[in-house]
């Protein structure tokens, strides 16, 4: 199984956040589309990439889009990766003896990262690390946005890998 592709129904899903809110995917599509970041805290690709999903969850927070992590850890180990690698953006708790909502996504690696539109529909998947995908990502999010106005998320003269497995 692989992770499920663009024009694919997005599967429903409810978790709660680290802070123990409750976060059901139907409910935030109203808001607008949806990102879904998954990751496990010792997957050194995982440590790589969310610092630059956050600078995307900064770019975009005040637009009419949702970020979330899904972490395939315990609560311990999760709160510690978002305070060492700088998340901001919520991140929620998967049931790390099932791996329920993990295997109804088709994950096979982390990380795996989808957008979801308002119609619960997956419009771009992500597996690992591409610059040119999460350049990508952020494209379509600033398109998303009232003003349209893309924000660059690599730095100048940052040292940026083109691909990474995950």
């Amino acid at each position: 199984m692989q992770a499920l592709s663009p024009r694919t129904k997005a599967p429903e899903l409810a978790l709660s956040t680290v802070s123990g809110k409750p976060f059901v995917l139907s409910e935030a599509l109203i808001r607008g589309p949806l990102v879904l970041a998954f990751f496990k805290v010792s997957c050194p690709t995982c440590q790589y990439a969310f610092p630059y999903f956050d600078r995307i969850y900064q770019a975009h927070k005040t637009d009419p889009v949702t970020f979330v992590g899904v972490s395939q850890d315990n609560l311990k180990d999760t709160e510690a990766f978002i305070k060492q690698y700088g998340v901001t953006f919520p991140v929620l708790l998967e049931d790390t003896k099932k791996y329920k909502v993990s295997n109804s996504y088709g994950l096979t690696n982390v990380p795996t990262v989808f957008l979801v539109s308002r119609d619960q529909e997956i419009e771009m998947t992500i597996v690992g690390w591409s610059r040119v995908d999460v350049e990508e990502l952020n494209t379509q999010l600033s398109m998303m946005a009232p003003d349209q106005q893309t924000v660059p998320i690599f730095r100048v003269g940052e040292e940026v890998a083109e691909y990474k497995a995950g």
